[in-house]
């Protein structure tokens, strides 16, 4: 199959050169046999027009042209092409330009004649094998335009060998979505919205050849302009695919298989009769065919009809007699579908070899025949004119193919390519292939499209894996027998068990883009170190993250847009910092929740989700980590997105490690979100740190609790009164209990009340109540001194 490498990267996004390409085709199992560069070296090729042709004095078979080139004066060019003539359009190679064959334009004297110049053919030029005269530009061609942005140039041909299973890449749009695959890019939509029905024109259709033919597609468009020419980048197209443009009625036949990978055929409705037959050959039954010759045919033959004869081989030729003319001005157009037994071998039977044939008898999707109808319809309707009809459809459910899902085990797929392929770029894979996946418990369950024959088992999938993930990333060393289990160190927490408890807390996952627009970090005050892509997506996606919660907070957003009052999501995963060299990747967790801190219920009054669920939440992660005393909050430091009167800054052995609390209302108001947004955001390492478990003995000797009430300034913090409390106790201090906080009458303004229980436990006696005093007399001491507290009665 051969098309042209800028007509398929309109359809895909294609971010390597023309060498990656031809590579990454090849090793993906589509063997390119031949790049055929076009265009090249065009400098100096201009598009001009004859507007003067007199006889060459002294050489019969020359002519003296006078070009206009829009270059300020008009050129003299002695020419011995047989079509040149004045008012035609078409290529000139100025004096300097220097052609794809070699050959160097200078001014000359041909048989006593200057010439300035050469008017060129599509073979001089490197763009076709045509040299039988000048290239013929259409009349519109503006004059002094460079020719190779006038054609799009420079471009090449690429010849695929495709093997028999894969008669879904004989069209453009099948084999964009591998590149789409190879390339992690996305296979842009072909063609528009349905036609309008402006003609009540249509013809019935017959289904009668069985299960050979069960789809059958036709529609009626009146009043087309047959003679109409084709538009210069469809012929082009054409052209370049290796298929020579005859009119616009058929071109566009041509230009969709080549797009969709759908054969269709168009005839001149007016030279057919009655309902058209979808049947089997008669014995003997003879059709001449479009190129001329007689077809001798059998029952094994399907045969497009009407009430009185045949009009078209199916699936390999159109007859001759009911061809589109210049002179047809009603098209009946047909797309069917017809088995693939039903087709295979039939060409070969008449000495025949067809761009249709070829894929019928590998397969087409039945799937595709409304498509390339409508697709078709587009064209015509755009070049040719005239008025579409309704499409007339006739097909056999039961006699059409159905996919059905296939499974992909992780372990099989691991086991049979011996490397690991994330489950993240398996699903990539197969979701640019066209294909439905669905994430199951030990794999997915992979849903092929209509056009992919070749998928029927999971050794299938497997190779899909292996061609679009790269033959040459699969190593080719035996696996050893054993395989070395690795301990997972004790002394840290799986990332798993982290999404765990944040899940049983009631926050959902989230996975949100690792690049985001610039101007989000500006307003959250985080650009600073943030690292710009080089080649971004779009310019919303134009920088790496500097932290999860621009993005966390983007899908908060989101979800509130679409009536969700209570929103709780988390993300474990990684920030980007500029440090000058490679960027510096930071593993980070992120929470944010807004709305209701408990889900609609009964058993309690609702109220918002405040700072201090937040800070609960942290501390149940903490309390995982075996060591909730080297942890503490302040309130020193804080970002500017935080709230400054309800934010934190955590620590952990006295270094900041994150924060936590409200969105600042500025910040809020501008991302357009209320005033119940809070976020928490910490670095991963420090959170996954726990202690190593070790045993100790169960306590012989009961613990015994004191409860004192200190009034203390309002500026002094929990963290600075549990400190100076643990301080003071060590380890006979199991456990300190805030239970009650006060603040009003009965205390001095600027001062609150802190009710607090001292759990007290020593693992050698049982604690005296004089034991018991002095501890609690200690505690106070302490607390008098640091925190300028003083005992209430």
């Amino acid at each position: 199959m051969k098309f042209s490498e800028n007509w398929l990267r309109e359809l895909v996004a294609i971010d390597a050169d023309r060498a990656a390409l031809v590579h990454a085709l090849t090793m993906s199992g589509l063997e390119v046999e031949e790049v055929t560069p076009l265009g090249e070296g065009l400098d100096g090729v201009v598009v001009a027009e004859i507007v003067e042709a007199a006889k060459h004095p002294e050489a019969d078979r020359l002519q003296v042209c006078t070009v206009d080139a829009e270059q300020g004066e008009r050129l003299q060019i002695v020419c011995g092409a047989p079509n040149a003539r004045v008012g035609i359009r078409v290529p000139l190679a100025k004096v300097g330009a220097r052609l794809p064959g070699g050959i160097e334009i200078k001014a000359a004297k041909l048989r006593g004649v200057e010439s300035f110049g050469m008017l060129c053919s599509a073979k001089e030029l490197g763009i076709d094998a045509d040299a039988s005269g000048l290239l013929e530009l259409p009349a519109d061609a503006p004059v002094g335009t460079p020719l190779a942005d006038y054609l799009g140039l420079p471009d090449a041909t690429i010849e695929l060998k495709i093997t028999p299973n894969r008669p879904d890449v004989l069209g453009l749009n099948g084999l964009a979505h591998d590149v789409a695959a190879l390339f992690a890019s996305r296979v842009k939509p072909v063609g528009g919205a349905e036609a309008a029905i402006a003609s009540s024109l249509s013809r019935p259709v017959r289904l009668e050849a069985g299960a050979d033919a069960p789809r059958y597609l036709g529609r009626v468009i009146e009043g087309v302009d047959a003679t109409a020419r084709s538009p210069l980048w469809l012929a082009e197209r054409l052209r370049r695919s290796g298929i020579r443009p005859i009119s616009a009625i058929v071109d566009i036949t041509q230009y969709v298989m080549l797009e969709l990978g759908h054969p269709l055929h168009a005839f001149d409705n007016d030279t057919l009769s009655g309902a058209i037959r979808v049947r089997h050959a008669g014995e003997g039954e003879t059709l001449k065919l479009l190129d001329g010759n007689d077809a001798k045919l059998d029952p094994s033959f399907v045969v497009i009809a009407d009430e009185s004869r045949p009009l078209a081989v199916a699936g390999i030729m159109g007859g001759f007699d009911s061809r589109v003319t210049d002179s047809t001005r009603n098209v009946f157009l047909e797309a069917a579908h017809f088995a693939p037994s039903a087709i295979m071998g039939r060409a070969r039977k008449l000495g025949l070899h067809t761009d249709a044939s070829h894929r019928y008898e590998r397969g087409v999707d039945p799937a595709l025949p409304k498509r390339a109808m409508e697709r078709a319809t587009e064209l015509l309707l755009q070049i040719a004119g005239g008025k579409a009809g309704p499409v007339t459809v006739a097909e056999r459910p039961e006699d059409l193919r159905e996919h059905a899902p296939v499974f992909l085990r992780h372990a099989r797929l691991r086991r049979v390519l011996g490397i690991e392929v994330a489950a993240g770029e398996v699903t990539r894979i197969f979701t640019a292939l066209g294909m439905a996946v669905e994430e199951v418990a030990d794999g997915w369950r992979i849903t092929p499209p209509s056009s992919r024959f070749d998928i029927e088992r999971e050794e299938d999938l497997i190779e899909e894996v292996a061609r679009i993930h790269g033959y040459e990333r699969i190593p080719t060393h035996v696996p050893a027998g054993e395989i070395a289990l690795r301990a997972e160190p004790e002394a840290r927490l799986s990332d798993m068990a982290l999404r765990d408890q944040l899940a049983a807390r009631g926050y959902f996952e989230a996975v949100t883009l690792s690049f985001v627009s610039a101007e989000l970090l500006a307003t959250w005050q985080l650009a600073g170190d943030s690292v710009p892509l080089a080649n971004p997506l779009s310019a919303d996606l134009a920088v790496m993250r500097t932290s999860l919660l621009p993005g966390l907070v983007e899908a908060l957003r989101h979800n509130r847009a679409r009536q969700q009052d209570r929103v709780r999501l988390f993300e474990v995963a990684r920030s980007f910092h500029a440090t000058g060299g490679a960027p510096d990747e930071v593993g980070r967790v992120a929470v944010v929740a807004s709305g209701s801190a408990r889900a609609e219920q009964w058993g309690e009054a609702s109220r918002t989700v405040d700072f201090y669920d937040l800070k609960g939440d942290l501390d149940a992660l903490i309390a995982h980590t075996g060591e909730p005393q080297r942890w503490s909050v302040d309130a020193e430091g804080l970002p500017s997105w935080l709230h400054p009167g309800r934010g934190a800054r955590v620590l952990r052995d006295g270094q900041p490690v994150g924060f936590l609390g409200a969105l600042h209302p500025a910040l809020a108001k501008a991302l357009d979100l209320g005033a119940d947004v809070h976020v928490m955001e910490l670095a991963l390492e420090p959170i996954l740190a726990r202690r190593l478990p070790s045993a100790a003995r169960v306590p012989r000797f009961p613990a015994v609790r004191r409860d004192i009430a200190v009034e203390l300034p309002e500026e002094v913090s929990w963290a600075a009164v549990e400190a100076a409390v643990r301080g003071a106790l060590g380890d006979v201090l199991k456990e300190v209990r805030l239970f009650d906080r006060y603040a009003g009458k009965g205390i001095d303004e600027g001062r609150k009340s802190l009710a607090m229980g001292l759990i007290l436990q020593d693992a050698s006696r049982t604690l005296t109540d004089d034991d018991a005093d002095a501890r609690v007399a200690d505690a106070v001491g302490a607390l008098e001194k640091s925190c300028k507290a003083r005992l209430r009665g």
